[in-house]
């Protein structure tokens, strides 16, 4: 069924649930609006970029989407992607790769190919989300240490030894605000979990910063004041050599973008005790990165994490979701040059908080205790993933998790007899 959740949650809307998903939309947004700004800078990307996707695909997830309290936007998981699709294409490649991916996942969406990805092996997904996080989590180290190195490299491999080469240029003022910034997440988290942790750690940290005028990188000293308005929306150039060039890109970020916005209203089922539409998901995941690269926004897709915060706030359906884009657009257009003010190794500090969520350390010993074949893949994935590149980890992993699924049902059912009756 790819009907939307909201024509469902209308019916029996009231002015309790208005008010219930207006504070959740708020409270989203908070957390929403310095994620997608660290999102942008570490894929490469202007931090303008982030909030654009957050408002654009944000609102279409939510309208159009097969789950009641899914929160879509600008996630960790497209920063390796999106970094190397910028760093060898240009970011007018990226706009076309997400265009691309937005129409196969409109064509995923039309032949339900929405249970199809709960097929994918948990391995696999594991494998490279951690893989993810470890890149992320690298790729930070520069702002989070202060270090004056101009580029951080796109390859895994040459990180280490570009940050090794830079060592001399700590600073020590700039790792102070980054460990401080994580601190204060982490116990804000702990001591206050209704506050808006993220957006709290990251003010005060950047306080301190304009406030002792110390010597850090701030978001308007390295890319100026960002846009007080929404871009108009544009085409991008299409060539048939480009289409090419692109594709491979583009099923990965359509991969990439189903995968995870149905883990995430899996994960939201069990929250609400609800269950989602997976193609009307996917068909909405489609239209919203249609409309990011039309608006030269990021790719999109469905934010655990800010779903599980907007579920915890009291969201209950999509106007919740609607509201929290609503409130980003209104801070781009009346608050954008604050945002000057936040500090780079803040933004770094949320960034390596988010990287360890994502590997979720939690699970690592239950990983340990699967079956051996479970923990190659999963192994084979996170390498691939960090020393060679996410399209291969990802077609190599499901590839040998399918096949590893089909032996162990045949074994299954070579085994099977049929039971007394």
């Amino acid at each position: 069924m790819r009907q939307p959740k909201i024509l469902t949650a209308l019916k029996t809307y009231s002015w309790r649930l208005f008010v219930s998903d207006l504070a959740a939309g708020a409270t989203v947004a908070t957390v929403a609006l310095p994620l997608s700004l660290a999102i942008a800078i570490a894929s490469g990307a202007d931090p303008a970029a982030g909030l654009v996707t957050a408002i654009v695909a944000g609102f279409l997830v939510s309208l159009l989407g097969g789950s009641r309290v899914q929160i879509g936007g600008p996630t960790g998981a497209f920063i390796v992607v999106v970094f190397g699709v910028i760093a060898e294409h240009g970011y007018d490649g990226l706009v076309l790769a997400t265009f691309m991916a937005g129409f196969i996942l409109l064509v995923a969406g039309y032949f339900r190919a929405g249970n199809l990805i709960a097929h994918v092996p948990e391995a696999v997904v594991n494998g490279f989300t951690i893989g993810i996080a470890i890149i992320i989590a690298t790729s930070q180290l520069k702002d989070f240490l202060g270090l004056g190195l101009a580029e951080v490299p796109a390859d895994f491999l040459e990180i280490v030894p570009a940050l090794w080469d830079a060592r001399l240029s700590f600073n020590l003022a700039a790792f102070i605000i980054a460990v401080a910034s994580v601190l204060l997440i982490v116990f804000l988290r702990r001591l206050a979990p209704s506050l808006p942790g993220l957006v709290v750690a990251v003010g005060i940290a950047s306080a301190a910063v304009a406030f002792f005028m110390l010597p850090v990188d701030t978001l308007y000293s390295r890319f100026g004041e960002l846009p007080r308005q929404l871009p108009w929306p544009q085409v991008p150039v299409i060539t048939t050599t480009r289409l090419i060039e692109l594709f491979p890109s583009a099923m990965v970020i359509a991969f990439l973008a189903g995968v995870e916005s149905l883990l995430s209203a899996m994960v939201a089922d069990r929250m609400i005790e609800g269950h989602h539409r997976p193609n009307a998901e996917l068909t909405a995941q489609g239209v919203a990165n249609i409309a990011s690269a039309l608006f030269a926004g990021l790719p999109a897709t469905g934010a655990i994490a800010r779903t599980a915060t907007n579920i915890r706030a009291g969201g209950r359906t999509p106007v919740a979701g609607i509201v929290h884009a609503v409130v980003i657009l209104l801070v781009m257009l009346v608050a954008a040059p604050l945002a000057g003010y936040l500090a780079m190794p803040a933004l770094a500090a949320l960034l390596c908080v988010t990287a360890w969520n994502m590997s979720e350390p939690h699970k690592w010993r239950e990983y340990a205790r699967g079956p051996l074949s479970d923990r190659l893949l999963l192994l084979l994935t996170l390498v691939l993933t960090v020393l060679v590149d996410l399209t291969v980890a990802i077609g190599v992993g499901v590839s040998i998790g399918l096949a590893l699924r089909l032996s162990r049902r045949k074994t299954a059912e070579s085994d099977w007899t049929p039971p007394d009756r």
